[in-house]
């Protein structure tokens, strides 16, 4: 409903290119620059500042930024409760999740909502914890489910289950028949890390401080963003790994990586993010509510 050369200017600002802009838009950057052009014209008076490449707003374009974050907002709102007074629940669901979650958890959660709500559209984003939170506060996703609280004061945070994380290591390894490993053991022994901006790493790297374990004492001989990859590693025996005790299960049926609790335990919130000021349709509260109750089913072991 909102005038097309107010979203186009809106994404061109928030990105500060018209390069991501068009491509964002799916649209030619002429077609982006054109719009832009046309919008000054209908104010007169410049809104970005062009120099050596690169845009900047002027003091007229970052007033009009502000109104358009706002109209915008209240036209989605419109969109969304027009339709939730006419039609059945549907539409598309913009969900980001941290891949411990995405790979694991996620997935028999979305195939169950998708056959109680056959119009739902879910599309679902898959990075590490930071990286969702910067993708809902910049509204690119409706909604993240991540590893760790948010850093962003412009999101809401929402605890929905707990979730522990375990050291594993291969079947053989000295840790494998312990009944619980203390942090301190950790030193020197060869470790295999999650990335930088991992939620499970940054939780892990407090916990272990919290212990009394420099980080500097760890001997990482890898860091890795794939979970499937860590598990891999750690079944060859070239190290252990800290990890969450609901990627492992098939591994642990199968024999090939032992799982062994941390003292004191080493337990996680998964939470939802969204934007504070972002209106929150049906649809949305509804996936929420739902992913939730099967989540702490899952976790409890239901």
């Amino acid at each position: 409903m909102a005038d097309r050369r107010l979203k186009v200017f809106h994404t061109v600002a928030k990105h500060l290119s018209f390069t991501k802009a068009a491509d964002q838009l799916c649209m030619t950057q002429p077609a982006v620059t054109f719009q832009i052009k046309q919008l000054e014209g209908q104010f007169n008076t410049r809104l970005f500042e062009r120099s050596h490449g690169r845009i900047a707003l002027t003091p007229t374009g970052q007033m009009v930024m502000d109104y358009a974050e706002r109209i915008l907002g209240m036209s989605e709102e419109m969109e969304k409760r027009v339709g939730e007074l006419t039609g059945a629940m549907g539409g598309p669901l913009l969900l980001g999740a941290s891949l411990t979650v995405a790979q694991y958890i996620l997935p028999r959660i979305l195939g169950e909502f998708k056959a109680q709500y056959p119009l739902v559209h879910a599309h679902m984003t898959v990075g590490n914890s930071e990286m969702i939170e910067s993708r809902v506060a910049d509204h690119a996703l409706d909604v993240g489910l991540i590893e760790s609280a948010s850093h962003l004061p412009s999101l809401r945070t929402e605890v929905c289950c707990e979730d522990e994380l375990v050291l594993v290591c291969a079947a053989d390894h000295k840790f494998a028949g312990m009944q619980s490993v203390k942090p301190r053991q950790l030193a020197g022994e060869p470790y295999v890390n999650r990335e930088l901006g991992s939620g499970t790493r940054e939780f892990t790297d407090h916990y272990l401080l919290r212990c009394k374990v420099a980080l500097e004492d760890l001997n990482v001989v890898m860091e890795l963003g794939s979970i499937e990859a860590i598990k891999g590693v750690v079944e060859t025996g070239l190290g252990v790994a800290i990890v969450s005790r609901a990627t492992v299960a098939k591994e642990r049926r199968l024999g090939t990586l032992a799982a062994v609790p941390l003292e004191p335990r080493l337990i996680r919130t998964f939470s939802f993010v969204h934007p504070k000021e972002k209106f929150r349709s049906r649809l949305l509260t509804t996936f929420v509510e739902f992913a939730t109750a099967k989540m702490r089913q899952m976790t409890n072991g239901g």
